[in-house]
């Protein structure tokens, strides 16, 4: 017999197993797909996120203003009057009234040259002047005496000039002393060096016991040097283009306009310092192409030294009424240069501008901007053109000067 006659019920029973491995595969899948549907499908719908509001800025018209067109330019400071104070006689240095550097008024005692030597010139030249003061009285009389005998003929004319020419002698010889007495007075005052005007006084260049020589010239000892200080001179330079907008613009406002100059140190902000220009060239610096300038600063406080640099404007045109903006309120597009602002319904909206200098911290708008038009003065970054904004009012202020 067979296999299959020796086992006919196992043979019956694989269909129904077959059938039975389906149904829970098919089951299988049909709870998966429900647990995913319960998942995604059955769930409570998530709740919709609300939009963001849109960012807020603050915004601004833009402040009109008279402002004037500056011109600047680097300045250095110099002394209104500099000098080398030289011995004019020579001998030993014997005293030293003041410290290096301190500030000295005029007439202020600074160097004595042992005096001495000039008091005994001043005696002979006295006693010299003396001797030639007899000699002149005695000439005097023997040339009226010989005049009175030679009306009477007792005298010859050849003495009576005599008398004369001594008498003339005697009184070249008499303006000859009184000369070598001022001389000497001179020497004697040259012996005690003074401020010839207020300033500061630099450091000594002898010391007490050095030999100096006197004279008028190069070779006579250098002893300090003194520098005015209030008021200060500060030099600039003006371009040729500057020099011409400078005077054009005298030339439309008068002699006077143009000459009023505002001065900062390198350390200060803004413009508080004025000054008067005072001086300008005659001719134009041909190897720099430019004209050199100078004002008259007070300097009350004696802050400024002479060679300190300062950053110094001068007006160039007529006051006009422009509009300002912040300067941090303006962005730049490769060349351009915009501003962004707000229309009615919040939208950002870039305006291409044409800017002028700064003025009180701000900056001249000279075109493209009208003076109805919101800008946007803080949260630039914030600002997308064409996107949305929550504008709040705000004011531009001018920094004080």
């Amino acid at each position: 017999m067979s296999d299959d006659s020796e086992f006919p019920s196992s043979r019956s029973q694989r269909p129904r197993l077959r059938r039975r491995l389906a149904w829970l595969a098919g089951a299988l899948v049909l709870a998966a797909g429900g647990f995913a549907a319960w998942q995604h499908g059955d769930a409570a719908p998530a709740v919709a996120q609300a939009a963001p509001p849109p960012p807020t800025v603050t915004v601004s018209t833009p402040l009109e203003r008279e402002v004037s067109a500056w011109t600047r330019f680097t300045g250095q400071f110099s002394a209104v009057d500099e000098v080398d104070l030289r011995a004019q006689v020579s001998g030993y240095l014997t005293e030293i009234h003041f410290t290096d550097g301190q500030i000295v008024h005029k007439g202020d005692l600074l160097f004595v040259i042992d005096p001495r030597p000039f008091e005994i010139q001043l005696q002979r030249a006295t006693a010299q002047y003396q001797d030639a003061a007899a000699s002149l009285d005695l000439a005097d009389r023997q040339w009226k005496r010989t005049s009175e005998l030679q009306r009477s003929d007792f005298a010859s004319r050849d003495v009576l000039d005599q008398r004369v020419q001594a008498q003339r002698a005697a009184q070249a010889a008499m303006e000859e002393a009184k000369a070598a007495i001022r001389s000497a007075q001179l020497n004697l005052e040259f012996s005690r060096i003074t401020a010839p005007f207020t300033g500061r006084i630099g450091a000594h260049q002898v010391s007490i016991g050095s030999l100096v020589n006197g004279g008028t010239g190069a070779n006579s000892t250098l002893l300090a040097t003194v520098v005015s200080l209030d008021p200060i001179h500060v030099d600039f330079d003006m371009s040729e283009s500057d020099y011409l907008n400078w005077r054009r613009y005298q030339q439309a406002a008068g002699a006077n306009a143009g000459k009023g100059v505002e001065l900062a140190l390198t350390d200060e902000q803004g413009w508080p310092r004025r000054g008067v220009l005072d001086f300008v060239d005659n001719k134009l610096d041909r190897s720099s192409g430019t004209m050199h300038a100078r004002a008259t600063v007070p300097n009350p406080d004696l802050l400024v030294s002479p060679g300190q640099f300062a950053r110094v404007r001068l007006p160039t045109e007529a006051p006009r009424v422009a509009l300002l903006v912040p300067d941090a309120a303006v962005a730049t597009d490769q060349s351009n240069k915009l501003v962004m602002t707000v229309a009615e319904d919040g939208t950002v909206v870039p305006k291409q501008v044409q800017l002028g200098g700064l003025d009180g911290g701000l900056r001249v708008v000279t075109g493209g901007l009208e003076k109805s038009d919101r800008v946007v003065i803080n949260g630039l970054m914030r600002a997308r053109p064409g996107g949305k904004v929550t504008p709040q009012p705000g004011a531009i202020a001018v920094a004080a000067n």
